[in-house]
């Protein structure tokens, strides 16, 4: 009899898992994690590779995950939420795209806002997400997109410190506009958001601090006991 919750975890990219399973590590539940960088590969860089074929994909690697006894589907890549096409899918499990309470989040704001980006190929396909969910729940946001410039490569080339020390600094400079909202949508700038949001007390949404609540309410997840092992 399974006695923990399973969460079956989709990635583009190894440096997700961090992040995931520190954000649950208080929780008594169980993280599977599936990583394939080679699709994000072939979507970007493979002109011969098709649309169809990526659907195809995403959807064998979704039906694999639910076969492993999990409880819950959480994809972390955007691209891939951008490509799946759950119209194919019939599964006895949810699909929690990582992006969609972050955007609930955010459409919850009435204030001016800035969303922050590292990774030029995920704009677009946020960007047209965040505003269809926005029509769909009957709000208007009043939003700025900002890239950081030259970050994205630091991650990329695995030189986190810096990454976070430039997402830092660009985050210091632009919240000296005291009435902007600030989010940053990756995953990978949730780090330096933290150390800054600590620093200046001022909040910055992020997708895993909207993520947490939302899960450990749809799963039902109750806390660790203080003697529980790993």
């Amino acid at each position: 009899m399974k006695l923990r919750k399973r969460l079956g975890c989709l990635h583009a990219h190894y440096s997700n898992i961090e992040y995931i399973n520190r954000a649950f590590s208080a929780f008594n539940m169980e993280l599977i994690h599936f990583v394939d960088p080679a699709l994000m590969y072939h979507v970007t860089a493979d002109e011969t590779f098709q649309e169809s074929d990526a659907r195809r994909k995403v959807k064998e690697q979704i039906e694999w995950i639910a076969q492993c006894d999990v409880d819950a589907i959480l994809i972390t890549c955007t691209n891939y939420i951008a490509i799946l096409n759950e119209d194919q899918l019939s599964l006895p499990v949810p699909i929690i795209k990582i992006d969609e309470p972050f955007f609930d989040a955010i459409c919850n704001v009435q204030r001016p806002q800035s969303i922050l980006f590292t990774n030029p190929a995920t704009v677009a396909g946020t960007m047209e997400r965040l505003k269809q969910h926005a029509a769909h729940h009957q709000k208007s946001l009043n939003l700025e997109v900002i890239v950081v410039n030259h970050a994205f490569e630091l991650i990329m080339q695995g030189l986190k410190e810096e990454y976070d020390k430039k997402i830092s600094a660009f985050l210091k400079q632009i919240m000296k506009d005291e009435h902007k909202v600030i989010s940053v949508a990756q995953l990978s700038m949730v780090d330096a958001s933290q150390q800054v949001e600590n620093k200046t007390s001022k909040p910055i949404i992020n997708p895993l601090n909207t993520l947490v609540p939302f899960l450990a309410d749809l799963l039902k997840l109750e806390k660790k006991l203080i003697n529980d092992e790993e």
